[in-house]
């Protein structure tokens, strides 16, 4: 790798280990064995540095979650029964959400931040759309391509919704988190309009 490599290496591992505020230009040095100089030439700033980060982590996690047996796409997953796949693909994100408390962390961060960081809110809200899309892809098990694009702007937003809200539970209550069921039990109850009592 090069230093530019070895940079946003070095800023995703100070992410997990340190979280994104905290993060110094040193730090980042001591993590990715390249100079101080070499974040300016690159990247511009520290900034602009975990910035790129934080999406590269992002992008990286989602694309993990996608491979998950759960998640796999192709004839079964399209004919299963779509609240069963609902459920199963929940699970796998739960599992991951609940195994990787550094990254959710993270995340959280650096949804705090958004409102006072014009340029972190700028590089998120760019990638969010192909984010949404994503999603919709892992839960309908099909690939990005066959997502039509007012699907991953509805659906996936509702997906990201739920994925940033259950993030923030794992950090507050882990031991109370649902299960792709409850999620899948909750969103026909809703949809049946039974949320008041069992029918």
């Amino acid at each position: 790798m090069g230093h530019r490599e070895d940079l946003l290496e070095g800023a995703k591992r100070c992410l997990l280990e340190k979280g994104y505020a905290r993060t110094t230009a040193r730090d980042i040095v001591a993590a990715s064995g390249a100079n101080l100089a070499s974040i300016g030439y690159h990247y511009g700033s520290k900034d602009a540095l975990m910035r790129q980060a934080i999406i590269a982590s992002s992008e990286e996690w989602g694309a993990s979650v996608a491979q998950v047996p759960a998640a796999g796409g192709g004839a079964e997953a399209r004919d299963a029964d779509p609240l069963e796949r609902f459920a199963a693909v929940w699970d796998a994100v739960l599992q991951r959400i609940a195994t990787e408390r550094e990254f959710i962390a993270a995340q959280v961060e650096v949804l705090g931040l958004l409102p006072r960081d014009p340029a972190l809110r700028e590089a998120i809200g760019e990638v969010l759309p192909e984010g949404g899309e994503g999603l919709v892809a892992v839960f309908e098990g099909v690939p990005d391509t066959e997502v039509d694009p007012e699907a991953a702007r509805v659906v996936g937003s509702f997906y990201q919704a739920l994925l940033t809200g259950l993030m923030v539970q794992s950090l507050l209550t882990p031991d109370a988190m649902p299960s792709g069921r409850d999620l899948a039990t909750a969103l026909r109850r809703v949809t049946a309009g039974e949320v008041l009592g069992a029918k």
